[in-house]
């Protein structure tokens, strides 16, 4: 071996090591990145499931609440009641609600009537999964999700089921629904495919650049790297933008088939209670009782009608649509100052169609998911709500009076869904660039969200 081949082999081995260092790195940092995207991907979704659940039921709970709250323990006739309602309440082609007592004998079931009267205590799904104790036991626990195997109602077949329960505790019920996750398991064995592909491309161009060009694979080992990376964090955003476009493509949805679907079928039962009353009261004074309890039902439904409208206005407000961010910001507070006695003051600037339509949607999630917050939290008496534009710069500001929140022990909390809103708020803000800046003591809490100069567009960009 002469000099010339013993340089070449000093020099060519470090390099293949070098090589096959950087290879294996690449590698090992692009699968535990797209495993990273995968689980976010996932977790993401799934939330947005329970998100949804959260608010089927809480709807089931409003529905008979004004049946359920006056009732005694033994009150035979309210149960009745309730669990007609129950059984009436559907959404979608796979979505009901159902009943079982803290024993395990299920009572309402509009999918599965031949459930209903028989204990499944010991039912168990192919995976060995006790199913109605553990609906149960989370029922009993406050409220909480369980996952688990049943069969789909529309097609017979076994799936993937999440679902929510809570307690009636005065009549040692358990009522709960759930959402099949079929459609999230698809999009996430898809998602690994693509991630899967995405890394064996990348093992083979860096095989190829190996054994072609020895003397620039390291220096093309560290770009592919640093692209890689930007690759992947660049996804990782689009990633979260378009799940937050689902999630607002999905409360749209929804927000159609409440308004389109069950706030029509309420409207209409209302309809023949109020003709059903006015027969009553012609035919002859002593149907009083019975006028009585068509009137009240009838008030029930009213009241109905407009929870499902205020659900509808939240999941997707029309007015945002259709004459802007100001005056949805206007109608959400004057809603919210309704529902919870919570003085709102309000003053905002109209951006006309300067505001692109997702910047408008952002902010007015902020507030919304804000508002929320003070309602659930803060123990406020008075919020203070500014829209405001200054040399191209927009500013949302809102600050509450309320007992406020420790910011850093809400960040270490184990809990998956703790700070899941301020969290959306965030990546929706980042994702036009903006910040969200929260402050908190116990005088109350400010929220700034800023979206960035160059975000406003001019006349002439809107005309072209």
């Amino acid at each position: 071996m002469n000099l010339k081949q013993k340089v070449l082999l000093l020099a060519t081995v470090p390099l293949i090591l070098a090589i096959s260092a950087i290879s294996i790195l690449v590698t090992y940092q692009t699968q535990r990145l797209s495993n990273d995207e995968i689980a976010a991907f996932e977790r993401n979704m799934l939330n947005a499931k329970k998100l949804e659940l959260l608010n089927y039921l809480s709807l089931a709970q409003t529905s008979i609440r004004h049946i359920y709250e006056p009732a005694l323990a033994d009150d035979s006739e309210a149960k009745r009641q309730v669990n007609e309602i129950l059984k009436t309440l559907t959404y979608g082609e796979d979505g009901y609600f159902f009943v079982y007592d803290f024993e395990g004998t299920n009572l309402v079931h509009p999918k599965q009537p031949e459930l209903i009267g028989k204990n499944w205590w010991e039912l168990k799904d192919t995976t060995g999964n006790l199913v109605i104790q553990n609906l149960i036991f989370r029922a009993q626990e406050g409220g909480g999700f369980h996952r688990y195997l049943w069969a789909k109602p529309s097609t017979g077949e076994i799936r993937d089921k999440i679902s929510y329960a809570v307690a009636l505790d005065k009549w040692n019920w358990m009522l709960g629904t759930g959402l099949y996750i079929d459609d999230v398991i698809a999009q996430v064995a898809e998602f690994e495919l693509e991630v899967e592909e995405r890394i064996r491309e990348t093992s083979v161009i860096i095989l190829i650049i190996t054994f072609t060009a020895l003397g620039g694979v390291f220096v093309t080992g560290i770009a592919i790297n640093l692209h890689e990376r930007r690759v992947a964090d660049g996804k990782l955003k689009d990633l979260t933008q378009r799940i937050i476009e689902t999630q607002e493509e999905e409360r749209g949805r929804v927000a159609r088939e409440l308004h389109d679907g069950i706030s029509q079928i309420l409207v209409s039962i209302k309809y023949a209670h109020e003709i059903a009353l006015k027969k009553a009261q012609r035919i002859t004074e002593d149907t009083e009782g019975v006028a009585g309890a068509i009137e009240k039902g009838a008030n029930a439904l009213n009241i109905a009608i407009n929870e499902v409208r205020r659900i509808s206005r939240d999941l997707r407000p029309s007015l945002l649509d259709d004459l802007g961010l100001s005056p949805a910001l206007e109608s959400l507070a004057h809603e919210f100052s309704e529902r919870t006695n919570i003085k709102v003051k309000i003053s905002t600037v109209t951006f006309r169609n300067l505001l692109p339509k997702d910047a408008k949607t952002t902010l007015f999630r902020v507030a919304q998911e804000a508002l929320t917050n003070i309602e659930r939290h803060a123990n406020a008496d008075l919020v203070t709500l500014n829209l405001a534009a200054h040399h191209g710069i927009v500013t949302l500001d809102i600050v509450d009076n309320g007992s406020g929140f420790d910011i850093q022990g809400l960040n270490t909390r184990k809990d998956p869904l703790a700070g899941i809103g301020l969290r959306n708020m965030q990546e929706r803000m980042e994702h036009h660039g903006g910040e969200l800046e929260i402050t908190s003591s116990s005088s109350g809490t400010r929220i700034v969200a800023t979206l960035p100069k160059g975000i406003l567009r001019t006349e002439a960009e809107v005309k072209s």
